[in-house]
């Protein structure tokens, strides 16, 4: 009796359980794939790259140095990217040259708050990947982005970035040609992917997964291992005087 009582127990719940399992199924929920189907899913588009190809431990160190360089100024290019659209869109809206001038002095008011503290703590390799940044972000250097538009970014721009890196504000961005910016380019596209950093599209067309299949992986930081050194022979000449 005692078994019984026991099974009437557990049988609920083992009914229950199969009745859930067979409740009639929903036919639109299901592909039905007959033999000789072709069965077409869309799936998102993957970017694969190469891997790196270092010749050393040394360069791969420089790499992930220039790595930190680069998500440090990518921030910034977005935002100028962003505050210039808004002021282009907001100037075209207004009709007297008098109010787009005030406007445009309001909006530098603005990105000296914004970005002046920040732009001096950088380094001048900081300030030089900025600025091709800005380029690869708005599809226009630093200079012309001034020449555009005039009083209010011209101040700025000169008094935060140009006097302070001591660097071009007419260097452009070639991940095809340049090395330091095909470094830049596969840095952020990598980060892209682990999103690390936020993808905001850029104004150029850069066709980079054939860039990087011509490169094979490999990487060139010689440019930067010049650098140091001069600046090591630099610091030595300070300290004997």
């Amino acid at each position: 009796m005692k078994k019984i009582f026991f099974l009437l127990l557990i049988f609920p719940f083992t009914l229950t359980a199969q009745k859930k399992d067979s409740a009639p199924l929903d036919l639109e929920d299901y592909i039905l794939v007959k033999i000789g189907d072709t069965l077409t899913i869309d799936l998102d588009e993957i970017l694969v790259l190469p891997k790196h190809v270092f010749n050393s431990p040394t360069d791969a160190r420089y790499y992930y140095w220039l790595r930190r360089k680069v998500f440090k100024a990518y921030p910034y290019a977005n935002i100028a990217s962003q505050r210039l659209d808004t002021l282009n869109s907001r100037l075209k809206r207004i009709k007297t040259k008098r109010g787009k001038i005030k406007y445009t002095k309001r909006a530098q008011k603005y990105l000296e708050g914004e970005f002046t503290e920040q732009l001096k703590k950088m380094t001048r390799t900081e300030g030089r990947i900025l600025i091709k940044l800005i380029y690869r972000q708005t599809g226009k250097t630093a200079f012309n982005n001034i020449k555009t538009l005039r009083s209010g970014w011209k101040a700025f721009w000169y008094n935060t970035t140009a006097n302070l890196f001591k660097l071009s504000l007419k260097n452009e961005y070639h991940p095809e040609s340049i090395n330091e910016d095909y470094l830049i380019e596969d840095i952020l596209q990598r980060a892209f992917i682990d999103e690390r950093l936020v993808d905001q599209k850029s104004k150029l067309t850069i066709d980079f997964p054939k860039i990087a299949a011509a490169k094979k992986g490999e990487i060139d930081v010689e440019e930067y291992k010049l650098m140091f050194a001069k600046n090591k022979k630099k610091a030595a000449k300070k300290n004997k005087s």
